[in-house]
């Protein structure tokens, strides 16, 4: 006798989440542009056509060469411009983009592992805890998250070390209370119940059963503080508070550009802008995105 049970084919939850995520075509764009940003980020050293922080090889009378020029050797052409100390932009702005997301993805981790760990002593623990985390929390969002950079930047100067502590410091508290929510809710919960009857402890509960129900939230702030970062530490940068100038980053190029501006060498400033603007926008469109294929609840209908 023939058999004619239909075939049900099985999903697997990372077939589904990454079905889901590619189903927008705006999402799978900025995904591809993020890609190509990270990939040129991570092998800067090797697509860039110069070293631009190689002092022997930069020749003054490269200065400030519009974007197609060759070099005064006429041995490269600069297909970017260069800058007031004759650096190729090019090489610059990838080197850049290496050095603004890692700064803001270093910050993004560790903030994001502060928070966490607060948010859920506060949210499991309640009390006094509870209230100590979130008062401090508090007194912290109060305050814009640049007003708070600046005045650490301005205690302790300019350093990649020291921007990033000052990013964790504008962070931490948006993930601690997003994940102090999240625990309030789960531990009402009946299997949060039923772990306490059976006696685990309280560390054992919050990292085996709080914790993966707490990160999808978390997950979708920790992309949308990368793209914050990023923004505000090019701000610093720009001000003169960031990283220093053996290491800029795109708010740095941007910096040392915007003097030319009314002279009419606008692709000094111009091209960092883009490379920072591109950056941006492709990954708070990847976290849009995640946000809606890890909550359904928020999708668009």
């Amino acid at each position: 006798m023939e058999n004619t049970t239909p075939q049900v084919a099985l999903e697997t939850p990372f077939r589904r989440f990454v079905r889901n995520f590619f189903s927008s075509k705006i999402a799978s764009a900025g995904f591809v542009l993020l890609v190509v940003i990270v990939f040129a980020a991570l092998f800067a050293p090797w697509l860039s056509p110069q070293n631009p922080y190689d002092l022997s090889l930069l020749d003054v009378m490269d200065s400030r060469m519009a974007p197609g020029e060759q070099s005064f050797g006429g041995t490269m052409t600069f297909l970017l411009g260069t800058d007031e100390q004759g650096r190729d932009m090019l090489s610059a702005i990838l080197y850049g983009i290496r050095i603004s997301v890692a700064v803001a993805v270093t910050s993004t981790v560790i903030a994001l592992m502060i928070g966490l760990t607060l948010g859920l002593l506060a949210g499991y623990l309640g009390g006094r805890i509870e209230a100590f985390i979130m008062r401090v929390a508090d007194i912290q969002l109060s305050f814009p998250p640049i007003l708070i950079a600046l005045i650490l930047l301005a205690l302790t100067g300019p350093g990649v070390g020291k921007i990033i502590v000052a990013l964790v410091a504008v962070q931490w508290a948006y993930y601690a209370r997003t994940a102090r929510s999240a625990a309030l809710v789960e531990r009402k919960k009946e299997y949060i119940e039923a772990a306490t009857a059976l006696g685990l402890s309280p560390t054992r509960i919050m990292l085996r059963h709080l914790l993966p129900n707490c990160l999808p939230p978390l997950i979708v702030i920790s992309a949308l503080q990368v793209a914050s970062a990023i923004s505000l530490e090019a701000t610093l940068s720009f001000l003169g508070l960031g990283l220093p100038v053996t290491e800029p980053s795109l708010g740095l190029l941007i910096a040392n550009g915007f003097q030319y501006l009314l002279s009419g060498k606008y692709w000094i400033s111009f091209f960092p802008g883009i490379a920072l603007l591109l950056t941006v926008v492709a990954i708070n469109l990847v976290a849009d995105q995640l946000r809606d294929v890890l909550n359904p609840r928020l999708q668009t209908q």
